[in-house]
């Protein structure tokens, strides 16, 4: 009986239960996420390697002019090595972890979950998915907020592959597309793309795209050769945050 439980315990029928539990379900990047792992055992003891959280998301990769979801993995967090799980046992284990700074914010159709995996020898590694709401970070909500503050309104978050020429440490990047909708640059510019390429606790490095718009011939002829967008990079230090909003607002109106 008990070789049979093992064999069934091997392809995930009477194994290894785990539940992971989050003191709370929103964050911003940097702060740290606590919280419990669960484990219940099943039909017969499973020594268990490594206990592992994950924090996942999806971006859109294109390949010959098609579009399809990927996942992504913004960090991987070790719990706990080396832990024996007897019959129908429960154990918690505790846990803290910082959210990444570059971990995607929650805005648009940009989806982030915390995913829990237990790695056991030739069995099927119980895995659970805990979705989370992730906010800015100070310097991130100053960025978005100031461009919302100069007339600017968000219409489309995702996030997509990342670029050869942006590629850093994530395979991806998320893109925060903005329209001005009143104030000085409401019929000047088309749109207004914000990426975050990298940040800290003290720093954030920003990436602006300003999509002029066409007026006249030679404008024309611009936006028809892709010519009519400017790629601005920034970095904003904390100390910088009273003045993000000015330093924005010149650099727009230079490349309007």
């Amino acid at each position: 009986m008990s070789l049979f439980n093992k064999v069934l315990a091997s392809i995930g029928i009477g194994g290894a239960k785990v539940d992971t539990k989050l003191h709370k379900g929103t964050y911003s990047a940097g702060e740290a996420v606590q919280g419990v792992v669960e484990i219940t055992g099943g039909n017969t003891e499973q020594p268990i390697d490594e206990i592992y959280l994950s924090v996942m998301t999806t971006y859109i990769k294109e390949v010959d002019d098609n579009k399809f979801t990927q996942t992504g993995t913004v960090g991987k967090f070790r719990v706990l090595d080396k832990l024996t799980i007897g019959p129908n046992e429960k154990k918690e284990i505790p846990f803290s972890f910082d959210l990444p700074y570059d971990t995607p914010l929650t805005a648009g159709r940009t989806r982030v979950w915390i995913h829990t995996g237990l790695d056991i020898k030739n069995a099927v590694d119980p895995t659970d998915k805990d979705f989370i709401t992730v906010t800015p970070s100070p310097l991130a909500h100053t960025v978005l907020q100031s461009v919302q503050e100069l007339g600017f309104r968000i219409r489309e978050a995702e996030c997509i592959a990342a670029p050869r020429y942006l590629r850093g440490t994530l395979p991806f990047i998320q893109e925060f597309e903005f329209v001005p909708t009143s104030g000085s640059f409401r019929g000047k510019l088309d749109e207004l793309e914000v990426t975050f390429l990298s940040a800290s606790e003290t720093r954030i490095d920003v990436l602006l795209q300003v999509d002029r718009r066409a007026r006249g011939l030679g404008s024309l002829l611009s936006e028809a050769l892709n010519m009519d967008e400017s790629h601005i990079r920034l970095s904003f230090s904390a100390s910088e945050m009273s003045t993000i909003k000015h330093k924005l607002q010149e650099v727009i109106n230079r490349y309007s």
